[in-house]
């Protein structure tokens, strides 16, 4: 429960960090790092971040990698229910 809590708030954060910075033209934050922590099981904090923040919904690329990455969690979990 803690790591779920502390990659989930660490996603949103992220999120929130790249989109002040792309407002403000500086160093983003790499997208391979956004998607490895969605991987991790911040995705629902990440997906949270990009409507609250409207950062990275247009990007289709983005979207199905981001979807690729969610799908790749619940089946891990599903997989480890089932076992």
């Amino acid at each position: 429960a803690v790591w779920f809590l502390a990659v989930n708030l660490c996603a949103l954060a992220l999120y929130a960090w790249d989109n002040q910075a792309a407002a403000r033209g500086r160093r983003r934050v790499p997208e391979a790092r956004l998607h490895l922590l969605a991987l991790l099981g911040g995705w629902p904090g990440a997906w949270l971040a990009q409507r609250l923040f409207r950062h990275k919904t247009r990007k289709a690329a983005f979207q199905r990698r981001f979807a690729a990455c969610v799908a790749l969690n619940l089946l891990a979990i599903a997989g480890w229910l089932w076992r």
